[in-house]
């Protein structure tokens, strides 16, 4: 874990606590998210051929992730990691445009 909290630049437990709650709601609160979004487009694994169904969620998911973990960071007093985590994330899906350097 101290590789991990080096790495990461935190200091205490406690912050590296938070932020694994952070990655885990952000990431079951995609899940529900990307469903209700292909079901409001009328897209289900019965109506399509699975690699499409699961191109189109990627294609979903992968730009609203970021923006949702730094809304949840910020919430739970994490900001500082989660935009500067969010902004390289963005960058590396081709986003970077969104964030002047």
């Amino acid at each position: 874990m101290n590789k991990l909290k080096e790495r990461w630049g935190i200091t205490s437990n406690f912050q590296l606590a938070v932020i694994f709650i952070v990655f885990a709601i952000n990431g079951s609160l995609s899940a529900k998210i990307s469903a209700y979004l292909m079901g409001l487009l009328g897209l289900s694994k019965e109506n399509l051929h699975w690699f499409f169904y699961y191109t189109i969620l990627l294609v979903l998911v992968l730009p609203l992730y970021p923006f949702m973990l730094m809304a949840f960071g910020y919430l739970f007093g994490q900001s500082q990691f989660f935009f500067n985590f969010g902004k390289r994330m963005l960058k590396s899906i081709g986003l970077g445009f969104i964030f002047k350097s």
